[in-house]
């Protein structure tokens, strides 16, 4: 298992389309999606990916992940094991100083919602923030994939 640091940001507008150097579509969903112990699948272009991960620690910014690529066809079989609601979106790839900002579109119910993480070595770790970023919303579950399923981005209100 290793450790993942992350922050994550909601994103002002699309203009990290014209930074990005890739970009890939992701669906996924989730066997497990209980607090602090999800079981996730993803299929992600033409590539499969069984994940677990554990809960978060007191900041949200780190927890315990472990990834496994496996073949589509058996990713295409667990989708169909998964809880009700799957996450559609396309992820788009931008450098920013040393660092590559994971920029996800959402699409289906969690459409219009564009949001930003930025995987570090250390919670402190300083990182350049591309002006596209807006407000950091690492450690609200709100904004967690696995929340999203349950509880689609359409059918709540942002103050």
């Amino acid at each position: 298992m290793s450790l993942e640091i992350e922050r994550k940001f909601l994103v002002k507008d699309t203009s990290f389309k014209q930074d990005s150097y890739a970009h890939s579509h992701i669906v996924q969903g989730y066997i497990s999606s209980a607090r602090g112990r999800t079981v996730r699948v993803r299929i992600r272009d033409n590539q499969g990916y069984l994940t677990i991960k554990g809960p978060s620690d007191s900041e949200g910014t780190s927890r315990y992940e472990w990834e496994k690529e496996i073949p589509l066809e058996e990713a295409e079989e667990l989708m169909r094991l998964c809880e009700p609601g799957i996450i559609d979106k396309t992820r788009w790839l931008v450098k920013s100083g040393k660092h590559t900002f994971e920029v996800d579109e959402f699409f289906g119910e969690n459409e219009g919602l564009l949001m930003a993480e930025v995987e570090l070595t250390s919670p402190n770790e300083p990182y350049l923030k591309p002006a596209f970023i807006g407000e950091e919303v690492t450690g609200d579950t709100r904004y967690y994939n696995s929340f999203l399923r349950r509880t689609p981005y359409k059918s709540w209100k942002q103050d």
